[in-house]
């Protein structure tokens, strides 16, 4: 079995690499993940899981004359399969955004479920291929308007290529905020349910500077709780592995919406 998504937000800021790490090591509680770092342009996942030291990103496998095997990008971290990003501009620069498709693929084969995180806007081939290559997608919420505006148009560019919605994760929300009025309107307008609400705390900020993710920083926070429930509220899909890399092989990359 094996089911893709991408975890997305429609703009910056919102925790959705924080969200993308803690679903992982949710869902590796029973399923074996597999994690890529999909925003090329400002990757930040290697920061939030410590890996800033490593030298193979998946900017050497987007570069066709690297000749960089796939598992050469690939490490083991925190009970998931982590495949990082570089944050060089020359690379970004050098990257085929559509070499993802195979990168991907290959990765389809050995393991269950795959989390893209994805870039936070849609104004590039790079950025939207995530959303475009999910089965399903999470998106990533601050409950106001605004937002729920920047994560409608995320889902209307996602299913018109055929990409479901799995559910809504809210971020950073604060007691005094009037969570349930934004939910009740994003219950309305989204394809999926709410699948959780995350408390904004200190020890999600804390875990980011720790280099950590933040269920293995603070396993035992209200923060890493939510995170589990969202993760439960996600009935991963069967899903045979050959079908799903051959698809993801011939997706047509999108132009730049």
């Amino acid at each position: 079995m094996v089911e893709a998504f991408a975890v997305a937000s429609g703009k910056g800021g919102t925790g959705k690499t924080t969200s993308t790490l803690a679903l992982g090591m949710a869902l590796a509680a029973d399923h074996d993940v597999t994690v890529i770092d999909a925003d090329t342009g400002m990757a930040n996942l290697l920061f939030h899981a410590g890996l800033d030291d490593v030298e193979v990103t998946l900017h050497d496998l987007l570069v066709e004359e690297t000749g960089t095997s796939v598992d050469e990008a690939v490490y083991d971290r925190f009970g998931m399969s982590v495949v990082p990003c570089g944050t060089s501009l020359t690379a970004f620069e050098a990257a085929d955004p559509g070499r993802l498709r195979d990168v991907v693929a290959d990765l389809a084969a050995d393991t269950d479920v795959i989390l893209l995180d994805s870039p936070a806007a849609l104004g590039s081939k790079s950025a939207v291929l995530p959303v475009v290559l999910a089965d399903r997608v999470v998106v990533v919420l601050q409950p106001t308007i605004p937002s729920l505006s920047d994560g409608l148009k995320v889902q209307e560019y996602a299913q018109s290529y055929g990409t479901e919605t799995a559910g809504v994760l809210f971020n950073k929300v604060h007691d005094d905020e009037r969570i349930g009025r934004v939910a009740d309107q994003a219950e309305r307008y989204f394809g999926g349910e709410t699948l959780t609400t995350v408390p904004d705390s200190d020890v999600v900020r804390a875990a980011r500077r720790a280099g950590e993710p933040l269920l293995a920083h603070a396993p035992d926070s209200v923060a890493a709780a939510s995170y589990r429930e969202a993760a439960a509220a996600i009935d991963v899909r069967d899903g045979d592995e050959d079908d799903v890399a051959a698809r993801f092989r011939s997706a047509v990359v999108p132009e730049t919406p």
